[in-house]
């Protein structure tokens, strides 16, 4: 970056962390730490994040879990690879087969949402690809947690409380009781500071560990879901885990003002944060906080969210392919189409015919930008009883109308929120990024794009900067730290803005960039959550 404003008017107390021989920058300091702990060991920045993802699924349940997805974006020798560790939906499920049990839409909880999962399969493939300690090595942290136990942290302790609230109230029926048994013995959230363990979570992490995943998708843990979900009239099976490969992926890209940025492609939804950086690189932001820089940035946004809902899913099923709307034609077209006051969006009229994130870096190198989520918090509410396997709720992002590009169908995977993202310039690795949250993912990774090519954030400037997210129509929420006067100025273009009491939906992000000629790593954490850099 051309410049490097070390001190910014909305920054936190944290300031950005510089390391040499590595670092690992995710939303838990334990989590951050076990992936240290094996970069010491030997490992690389691969084995870092296989090492910090497994434990956040110990550290931050409220996020992810065994049962979720993953995606990453790995940089080696110079080279991007792309990873795609989404499962799709059971084989014997279909629209007939909801509807007969009276749905008219897919269900959030229980087991009809609950897709293949690909979190333990995607460990075992980053491992086996990249990784350069066995897979046992790299679980052994999280083993520890498990079996050993932590004290809650403040963030995690809020959500958890909130989410076994909730469902006490909504879960009635008995395939939830081995999720209150795991994850709320006696009707009760862990408070804060106090320590938490899971047996369970140690056994089915140590069965991954030693057979590089297979117990999970074709033994005996295998065994003990197909079971579960035949009590429980569940559509995944053995056969569905069995059949399932993670998926190597060309990763897409757009040059924004000459940084390449890096998304995952779909059925992924990366790619409406690159093509609202091709609507918002036609216009100049001189002025950080200004009116005019957000009601420009707003809009472009709201453009590609409209037609990323509308188009993607699976690419062999998308109308339209990733090319087009990622062109410059496309781009143009939609630009002409902001206004200088807020306007509704349509989809475009085609041509006839509570996730976890990560980043890592070693001395070698290596970059990695990793994210795996089990979807809205805990996923399904749905727990394999002995395990901790908390079962992610993917699949209620298909449609059941079948003229809709997501439709549901059996094998297809789903329109997916999780992504991870990654920056780099003539060629060079500049860093791995992210922001989980949702559909607030896209809307993040631009945000953080513009603060660092546009005005020159550094990375923890860019994070503790003030977000805005669309929700639909011309309703706009930002944040309590957001500039009142512009906050009111929006509204006046035709913005409907509320400012909301917190920041828990405005996601949660990490950030490496690396000095292309010293090495040296700049980090930084988000200030929503317990977020934490571990530097060597």
């Amino acid at each position: 970056m051309k410049k490097d404003y070390l001190y910014h008017p909305f920054a936190s107390q944290r300031n950005t962390v510089f390391a040499k021989r590595g670092m690992v920058a995710t939303s838990q300091p334990l989590a951050a730490q076990a992936g240290l702990e094996i970069l010491q060991k030997g490992g690389n920045a691969i084995d870092a994040a296989i090492a910090t993802a497994a434990a956040l699924t110990v550290v931050e349940p409220t996020s992810n879990g065994i049962g979720g997805d993953a995606f990453a974006l790995v940089w080696v020798k110079d080279k991007l690879h792309g990873l795609n560790s989404s499962g799709p939906a059971p084989q014997s499920i279909s629209i007939d087969a909801l509807k007969k049990r009276g749905h008219d839409k897919m269900p959030t909880f229980g087991v009809e949402p609950i897709t293949v999962p690909g979190v333990p399969a995607a460990w075992a493939e980053l491992s086996r690809k990249f990784g350069k300690l066995p897979l046992k090595d790299a679980l052994a942290p999280s083993i520890r947690l498990a079996e050993e136990g932590y004290p809650v942290s403040p963030i995690l302790g809020k959500y958890w409380k909130e989410a076994t609230k909730k469902f006490k109230e909504i879960f009635k029926d008995d395939v939830h009781k081995a999720w209150f048994d795991t994850f709320s013995p006696e009707g009760l959230a862990p408070e804060i500071g106090e320590m938490w363990s899971s047996n369970d979570h140690a056994s089915t992490l140590t069965a991954i560990a030693e057979t590089n995943a297979e117990s999970f998708y074709r033994g005996e843990l295998a065994e003990k879901i197909d079971l579960y979900m035949k009590e429980h009239a569940g559509f995944l099976s053995k056969e569905d885990l069995a059949a399932f490969q993670p998926e190597w992926v060309e990763p897409i890209s757009v040059n924004y003002r000459g940084y390449d940025v890096w998304e995952i492609p779909p059925n992924g939804q990366g790619m409406i944060a690159l093509m609202a950086l091709n609507i918002a690189q036609g216009f100049e932001f001189d002025e950080f906080h200004s009116v005019q820089t957000y009601h420009k940035q707003i809009e472009a946004m709201k453009l590609a969210f409209t037609d990323g809902k509308a188009f993607i899913t699976e690419s062999v099923d998308m109308p339209i392919s990733t090319a087009e709307l990622l062109s410059q034609e496309y781009a143009d077209k939609r630009r002409a189409q902001i206004e200088d006051e807020a306007i509704d969006h349509e989809p475009m009229e085609l041509p006839k015919g509570g996730t976890v994130y990560l980043a890592a870096a070693d001395d070698e190198g290596n970059m990695i930008s990793y994210i795996q989520s089990n979807y809205m918090g805990f996923g399904s509410g749905v727990v394999v009883p002995g395990t901790g396997i908390a079962f992610q709720n993917r699949g209620h992002d298909f449609s059941l109308d079948e003229s809709h590009p997501n439709t549901l169908k059996p094998g297809k995977r789903t329109y997916h929120t999780i992504i991870p993202g990654f920056l780099s310039k003539d060629g060079k690795a500049v860093g791995p990024f992210g922001v989980m949250g949702g559909y607030m993912q896209p809307q993040g990774h631009f945000q953080v794009v513009t603060n660092t090519v546009d005005f020159h954030l550094n990375p923890q400037a860019a994070l503790d900067a003030p977000r805005w997210q669309w929700t639909n129509g011309k309703n706009i929420q930002v944040e309590p730290t957001f500039p009142n006067h512009l906050a009111q100025a929006l509204v006046r273009k035709g913005h409907t803005i509320q400012v909301m009491t917190d920041s828990g939906s405005f996601g949660r992000g990490q950030i490496i960039w690396r000095d292309p000629e010293t090495g040296v790593l700049r980090g930084g954490t988000e200030p929503r959550t317990d977020g934490h850099i571990a530097a060597w």
